[in-house]
Order: C-alpha cells, then sequence, then structure tokens
C-alpha cells in the first residue's frame, strides 16, 4: 500500500494514526464485552476504518455528517466521549438517545451528526436537505453522507442524488463498497462495471478510491469538499475496502470466500498506516506501542466510566412527552382564533374568502414572517402548483424559497428534515396526498420519530390535497389521514372553513413538529366564509363547536362538517349537534365528552373507509370514558371499504354521505 503524506506534517501524521487506532480497539473490546453479555448487538466496522476516520477528518467539526452503522470513526472522529457512546450501546439512559436507540441509530446536535434509520437509504437526502441549507446561508460548507454498496440499489440513493444534482448542492456522497449487502454479493446488486459510474448518470463528478488508504481517503475528501463548496455542486465518491467480520457478530462469514479474507487481512488500514509511519521514522515502534497503551488505558478508563451509570428508571410521563418538541405558548404574538369569526381582538378585519384563499393567504403570510421558510413541491414555482395556490409566489420570494422539485417524493421529505438540522422551516406539498405512498419511509419512520430519538425536531409542514367526489379516481382522491393519526410525533389537521385553513396552516408552519395538513380538494372552490386578513393561527388540537343540538350528535371533519349542515338544514325536524374536529392528532378529547354529553347519541362521520378510520378510534374513546352518558351505541358513518372509484355515480354510491341519512334515522330510533 503506497502513502502520499504531501504537505501533511508529522504531528498530523501521527494525530491520524491516533484518531485510525482508537476505532479498532474499541472494536475489538466491544467484541469481548458481546460474548460476555454486557453489550447486546454490534455491527462491526473492522477493517472499513480508513473511510470513516479519513472522511470525518476531511470535514469542518460544525458540517453535517450522515453515518451509518459501520462508522464508529465518524463518532469517535468528532471526539464524543466513549463512556457516552458506552452508555448509548448499553441502552443507558444516560446515553445520546435516553435509551430509545440501539448501537448507532442515533443523532447528535452538538456534533452535527444525523442519526440513521435501519432503511439506511433515507440519510442521503437529509444531507440534501443540510446541503441546501449550506447553499441558502451562503456558508462555505458541505454536508457529508455514507451508504453501502448494497444501498446504492435503493430508490432512496437516486432519489438524493438526482435532487442534489438538480438543485448543485454541496453533497458528498461516499460509498463504502465492502462487496457485500448483508450477504448479498456485489454480483447480484449491480450490473455496472463500478458503482461510481452512476454519477454519469445524474451530470456529477466522481471517482474510485482505494478506501483502505486513509490518507487517500483524507486527501480526497478535502479536495471534494472543497470543489463542491467551490462549485456548488455534490460528488460521489466510491471506496474500496472489505468487513473482516460479518454484517452482525450473529451472522457470521460462512457465505465470504476464505481467499478473500486472505487477500484483505494484506491490505488492513491500520497494520499497513502503522507499517509506513514506522518506516518513514515518524513513528518509533517503541512509540507505536505507548500509543496503544494510552488508547487501551482510555478505553478502559471510559468504559468503566459508562458502567457506572445510575439504574434505569422508566417515566412513562417523560417518554409521552419527549414524542413531540415544546410548543412556544404564553408569549406568542400571533392573534389566536378560537373560531370562524371570533378572536381576543374584536377590530379584525374580515373579508369572505374562497377555502383555496385561505390556505393562499396563510402560506403568503408565513412567507413574510418567516425568512427562513422553504417551500418545495412538484411545480409550484412559475406555474403554481396543481392547484395554483402558490401561483405568483416565485416572483415575489424567489426561486430558492419557492422550489419545484423532481419525482422525488422520499427525497424531498428528506431534504426538508435535512433543513430542520440547520434551523429552517419547510413547507412540502404533495401534489396529492395519494402520493405520499412514495415517502411514506421518510415520514413515518424519520421525520416522526426524529424528536423522540434524539430531541431533533423536525419543523415541516407536508400539505394534503385530499378527498373525493371529484370524479379523480382511486389515485388521486383517497382519503388516508388515519394512516398518519396512527404514527406518534406527527401532527394531523384537517380544517373544514376558509378562516381555518388559514389560522391553522399558519400554526402548523410555526410549530416546530412535523404536521400533516389535509386540504380538501372539493373544498377549495365551493366553500367560502369570513376570513380575517390579520395573521392568526387556529390551536392545533382545539375543535370547534358548529352548533348545538339536543336529539344527537355529529362529529366530524374536513367534507363531513359540510354534509351534516346540510343533512341539518334540510332536516329541520331533528336537533343536532355538530362537532368539527378539525384536528386529528391530537384530539380535543374534552369538545368530544362535551358532544357526547349533550345528547347522548353520537354519530361519527369521516369520509375515510370504515376499517381502521379515525371513527374507531373514537368511538374506542367514547365507550371507555363516557360509556354512562350514553343513551345509544356509538354509530360510524364511512365510505365503503373498497378503493374510490371514478365512475361519478360509483363514487357517489362509495361516499359517506350516501348512507348518512340511513346512519341517522338508526340512531334517532334507538
Amino acid at each position: 500500500m503506497q502513502f502520499d503524506r504531501k504537505d501533511i506534517s508529522n504531528e498530523e501524521l501521527v494525530s491520524i494514526y491516533r484518531k485510525l487506532l482508537l476505532p479498532r480497539m474499541i472494536e475489538e473490546k466491544m467484541l469481548v464485552l458481546l460474548r460476555q453479555g454486557k453489550i447486546s448487538k454490534w455491527f462491526s466496522g473492522i477493517g472499513q476504518e480508513a473511510i470513516s476516520v479519513g472522511a470525518t477528518l476531511a470535514m469542518q467539526q460544525d458540517e453535517w455528517i450522515m453515518p451509518l452503522h459501520r462508522n464508529l470513526g465518524v463518532f469517535t472522529g468528532r471526539n464524543m466521549p466513549l463512556s457516552k457512546l458506552f452508555m448509548q450501546w448499553q441502552g443507558n439512559k444516560e446515553g445520546y438517545s435516553k435509551g430509545r436507540e440501539r448501537s448507532f441509530h442515533f443523532g447528535t446536535k452538538e456534533h452535527h451528526i444525523c442519526g440513521m434509520i435501519s432503511h439506511l437509504g433515507p440519510q442521503l437526502a437529509i444531507a440534501d436537505g443540510a446541503a441546501l441549507a449550506y447553499k441558502l446561508q451562503k456558508s462555505q460548507k458541505a454536508s457529508m453522507t455514507f451508504t453501502g454498496d448494497g444501498g446504492t440499489s435503493e430508490g432512496d440513493f437516486h432519489e438524493a442524488l438526482n435532487t442534489a444534482a438538480v438543485w448543485d448542492l454541496p453533497v458528498i456522497f461516499i460509498i463504502e463498497n465492502n462487496g457485500y449487502g448483508l450477504s448479498t454479493p456485489t454480483s447480484e446488486q449491480y450490473r455496472c462495471k463500478d458503482l461510481v459510474d452512476k454519477a454519469i448518470g445524474y451530470g456529477m463528478e466522481g471517482i474510485k478510491i482505494d478506501g483502505n488508504n486513509v490518507l487517500t481517503v483524507y486527501d480526497t475528501i478535502k479536495g471534494v469538499r472543497d470543489y463542491c463548496i467551490k462549485n456548488q455542486k455534490p460528488y460521489l465518491i466510491e471506496c474500496m475496502t472489505f468487513r473482516m467480520r460479518g454484517h452482525e457478530e450473529a451472522s457470521g462469514t460462512k457465505y465470504v470466500p476464505k481467499e478473500l479474507f486472505e487477500t484483505w487481512e494484506k491490505l488492513d488500514p491500520v497494520k499497513n498506516y502503522e507499517q509506513w509511519l514506522v518506516k518513514e521514522n515518524i513513528l518509533s515502534a517503541e512509540k507505536v506501542e505507548s500509543i496503544k497503551a494510552e488508547t487501551k488505558s482510555y478505553i478502559e478508563t471510559e468504559i468503566k466510566i459508562g458502567s457506572q451509570a445510575k439504574p434505569f428508571i422508566v417515566n412513562t410521563a417523560e417518554e409521552i412527552s419527549d414524542v413531540y418538541a415544546s410548543v412556544p405558548n404564553g408569549e406568542s404574538s400571533v392573534l389566536q382564533l378560537n373560531e370562524a369569526g371570533s378572536s381576543h381582538d374584536s377590530r379584525l378585519t374580515t373579508h369572505d374568502k374562497r377555502f383555496i384563499d385561505g390556505i393562499k393567504e396563510a402560506l403568503h403570510q408565513s412567507m413574510l414572517k418567516h425568512t427562513n421558510l422553504i417551500l418545495m413541491g412538484q411545480d409550484i414555482a412559475e406555474y403554481g402548483g396543481a392547484f395554483k395556490i402558490t401561483e405568483g409566489f416565485v416572483q415575489e420570494f424567489g426561486k430558492e424559497r419557492v422550489r419545484n422539485t423532481p419525482l422525488c417524493e422520499s427525497a424531498i421529505v428528506g431534504t426538508a428534515i435535512g433543513l430542520s438540522l440547520e434551523g429552517y422551516k419547510a413547507m412540502m406539498e404533495m401534489q396529492f396526498a395519494d402520493f405520499v405512498t412514495s415517502g411514506f419511509n421518510q415520514v413515518i419512520n424519520k421525520l416522526a420519530k426524529i424528536h423522540y430519538r434524539w430531541g431533533q425536531n423536525a419543523d415541516v409542514v407536508i400539505r394534503m390535497p385530499t378527498g373525493g367526489g371529484v370524479g379523480a379516481g382511486p389515485f388521486h382522491s383517497q382519503s388516508n389521514e388515519a394512516w398518519f393519526v396512527h404514527t406518534p410525533g406527527l401532527k394531523v389537521v384537517y380544517p373544514s372553513t376558509a378562516a381555518d385553513a388559514k389560522g391553522l396552516l399558519i400554526a402548523a408552519i410555526n410549530d416546530p413538529n412535523p404536521v400533516m395538513y389535509f386540504e380538501h380538494k372539493a373544498l377549495y372552490r365551493s366553500v367560502s366564509g369570513p376570513v380575517p386578513e390579520e395573521y392568526y393561527e387556529v390551536e392545533i388540537g382545539k375543535a370547534r363547536l358548529v352548533q348545538d343540538g339536543e336529539d344527537i350528535s355529529i362529529i366530524t371533519y374536513g367534507a363531513g362538517v359540510h354534509w351534516a349542515m346540510d343533512y341539518s338544514k334540510n332536516h329541520p325536524d331533528i336537533s343536532i349537534h355538530i362537532l368539527d374536529l378539525r384536528t386529528l392528532q391530537p384530539l380535543d378529547y374534552d369538545a368530544i365528552k362535551d358532544a357526547v354529553t349533550a345528547t347522548g347519541k353520537v354519530l361519527l362521520l369521516h369520509e375515510d373507509t370504515l376499517i381502521g378510520g379515525i371513527g374507531g378510534e373514537i368511538s374506542a374513546w367514547i365507550t371507555e370514558n363516557c360509556f354512562d352518558k350514553l343513551d345509544a351505541p356509538v354509530l360510524r358513518c364511512a365510505s365503503l371499504d373498497t378503493p374510490i372509484p371514478f365512475n361519478l355515480e360509483l363514487e357517489k354510491n362509495f361516499m359517506a354521505y350516501s348512507r348518512l341519512d340511513e346512519t341517522v334515522q338508526k340512531l334517532l330510533n334507538y
């Protein structure tokens, strides 16, 4: 192995050796502790240390890195104390994730490391977001993210690289090609000669290097970093390496030919660098042994400290409270609108506006209020979006803040998260709510869980044009809000009036947590009402009493509110209590209880299909908490348990409102 020191001083070369040796010796110790049952699992990076160490040393301390589970050298390279890392690996509360994450599935804002998830691919797009933040800040920084050879087969790899290329983002993408994705060899992963060849398809530069040569890695990435910053472009690096252990210790290495181990043993990154330092008289053999003794002593001391962590005491209240970031309250200067047409300030100036205008006005005022708010979505710039909500925005706020996206839903959700790392707010328009499935992994496993896992807020709003009644068929009309209500960490908002559409969207943008903001397409231009001109919030988590009634209570949201109001108007002989939930996560249980108490007969109405819909959850809660107030069983009125059809007659038959009268009469007759 040939080492080229270039202009690196002897002191720096020795420092690199110490940094390279540390993760190797930590791993060797961890394997012992694993066999002793003192840690539960270990994903070894022995044989690959040069990549993590060299890459990390080439970056600035305040530049975001997105590592994976075999990148111990990233964590040690950022000088994270081993004692706390050990607590993390033991699942101790004093670790980096309060015991909520295993091994390397955690992040730390202090050290600018973003925690991975087991799905691997989403890490790549987070780097896009951090790089976009750097680009907007005009700071001289780049982000760096890792993937394996197996990970290049994932769709997230394509989406992240494509987005970075199209948006000219300063991202360094590193492929650690160790020959295997768990046990699947590279011959069964791809057909191109080299993985770096994929860079050509994205119009970006790339290079293949010896990943076991720490100086090559260090020098290459230093140069690539300079290139990315100077040219504001991404770069792909394929690092050839080999892992000397199994995918994890339990998996073994029987699937790997013996001759590969023999070949790569000769290319050991630590031993070869060490031998070169001795050969060049940069280190003596005695000094090498001294450094190893110092490192061993440090490891033993830190593990001893880590082993003295306090016994784990579960605090259920803390677990629940940490799912969401705290929302500032009390000191907010933002006008709070409790119900349409009423607020703490009676001097409101209102004008009659359509539902869609309320959304547009909320976005416009929020863009003026928050200079760090970035809008992203397919066709939202010059075209103004599929529904023309952002028409004219790019002319006023510029293409940096109003961004057309490639057809890369997963990457754009990831980019939004990455923007949050640097203190930005992001609004992503999911052109149709149906398309969210293409970004589902990012939403469910990354966006929703990030605060609970390691305390990182995700200041992201995803707008979800939803609902049927417009003859758009099964892929443009689904009601899928229940998917997200079930996911802790997300807030789910669903307005029914123009005033609420504006106030709830402003509140969602001001909220530091991820908010799924559902907006019914059929209401865009069919519903209007008084909307204050002022910048105001409608509190997330507070329902709205539409009207009092004595005979039955209809609890609903979205288009269901208008179905209930129309039904009440057409049946003046029935006194109907109507509650508009407005927010599905969190639910306003006090208002639900009041609605039950008001009549004793409850009908839960929603456009979503019956099985697994939010109505079932609310019904269960009422039964458990308000049973003594009921005079009849709680009934649900929902859409058919079929995909939503295209034909207008079939769609009408599908929709919940076609069975509303039948359900109301059944409830009345109890």
